[in-house]
């Protein structure tokens, strides 16, 4: 695993691709260009191994948050907010195969091998950057290699999923750039594939019989497939009058609201539980650091605290990736709401080096559609914490 400098003479008219024709929208968050300058080049072994542990996890997830949706006692110690826990008998008829299950799996390098900071359960992002951003990498770069589309396998799912010239609803928060860049990509594959695209917010959809329909106006009736972008616990705050008919819906979803079991920073919370009904999660065990309830992690050294819905890495207390003010909110906004919190133990994120000498901490996510692997999304960082301020990184294998 290597990060390759892409050639001076070629990076401003990659970063331009990037941007104009590669849906990368937001190119710059405050005074960070957030589309690197290298390029992430994986062996084959590596990268086999990355699908391999993804599919375990993958598995493992899929049979835990059936076995909670069976037996709902198990959401006690999960955090979820009491609106979405009265609505969750609601799926009582949940069918996997009905739905589109799509997770991303965030790996770290570490020494001897990766540690898994979180899975993007319910709401993953980064699909052109896993799609495109390696075309126009490799592209730049002498040698050949190769990578898997991300978009290409999510595509080819949804539309085994709706009927000919069928309606896709992508629902979103539509005031967001870096929301609508997401699913214009998608939507563009979807609709080069014959089918129909709606864009629009949450209150766009009501439900008939647990059918979708669409009320925005030129686009009203009944909608075949419901891609939902907005993560469950904001469409819960945004309130829109119908938001609990996203839970027993028989419309066809990518992704369903049983995906919000494994969502939660407090999932494992219930794993001993879950283990105790048969459920094997040893991969999650090996990967995952140890992560405990905030007051259990009292005087135990080691040990950073995450919001338990946080996103892109906010609100992490990493103290040496946070000022001195940033660290004092958090750890205050801790004492104040402890709950809201988990305590994870820190793993030593070991840094690469590029070719050019400078060093960067990755988070290299691997998505899973249905129960397969299905591409990579990276950022890298100067710091151990990747968030808003870190860059998209093309990820490419080498053969």
């Amino acid at each position: 695993m290597k990060l390759v400098t892409i050639p001076k003479d070629k990076y401003d008219e990659y970063r331009l691709d990037v941007i104009f024709n590669g849906y990368k929208w937001d190119p710059q968050f405050r005074d960070n260009n957030t589309v690197a300058k290298h390029v992430l080049i994986i062996t084959k072994d590596e990268f086999a191994e990355l699908e391999r542990l993804t599919e375990k996890l993958c598995a493992e997830t899929l049979a835990a948050e059936v076995a909670i949706n069976d037996d709902l006692s198990l959401v006690k110690n999960l955090g979820i907010p009491k609106m979405v826990r009265r609505e969750l008998g609601t799926m009582k008829d949940y069918d996997a195969d009905k739905h589109v299950r799509l997770m991303r799996f965030d790996f770290h390098p570490v020494d001897g091998g990766w540690a898994i900071s979180e899975v993007n359960s319910d709401v993953p992002g980064g699909f052109a950057e896993a799609s495109i951003l390696p075309e126009f990498a490799a592209a730049r770069l002498n040698r050949k290699y190769w990578y898997k589309s991300f978009g290409d396998i999510l595509s080819e799912q949804i539309v085994a999923k709706v009927p000919q010239n069928g309606k896709v609803a992508f629902v979103h928060c539509t005031t967001y750039s870096d929301d609508r860049q997401v699913m214009q990509f998608i939507g563009d594959k979807l609709k080069s594939m014959g089918l129909q695209v709606i864009y629009c917010g949450a209150d766009h959809l009501k439900f008939e019989d647990g059918k979708a329909m669409c009320i925005l106006d030129g686009n009203e009736g009944i909608v075949d497939f419901i891609f939902r972008f907005t993560p469950l616990e904001w469409l819960v705050k945004i309130k829109p009058k119908r938001w609990q008919g996203y839970f027993d819906t028989t419309t066809p979803c990518c992704n369903h609201p049983v995906s919000f079991f494994a969502q939660t920073k407090k999932f494992p919370m219930a794993w001993s539980e879950l283990e105790r009904r048969g459920v094997d999660l040893t991969t999650w065990r090996a990967l995952l650091p140890e992560t405990l309830d905030v007051h259990d992690a009292k005087g135990k050294a080691g040990f950073i605290y995450k919001p338990v819905y946080g996103r892109v890495g906010e609100g992490i207390s990493i103290k040496q990736a946070c000022s001195d003010e940033e660290y004092a909110k958090i750890m205050k906004n801790l004492a104040r709401h402890p709950k809201r919190f988990i305590a994870q133990k820190m793993f030593e994120s070991v840094p690469l080096t590029a070719d050019d000498g400078e060093k960067y901490h990755l988070c290299l996510g691997v998505y899973s559609v249905g129960t397969q692997a299905a591409g990579c999304y990276a950022r890298i960082s100067k710091t151990p914490r990747i968030d808003s301020n870190s860059a998209d990184i093309a990820v490419l294998v080498e053969g």
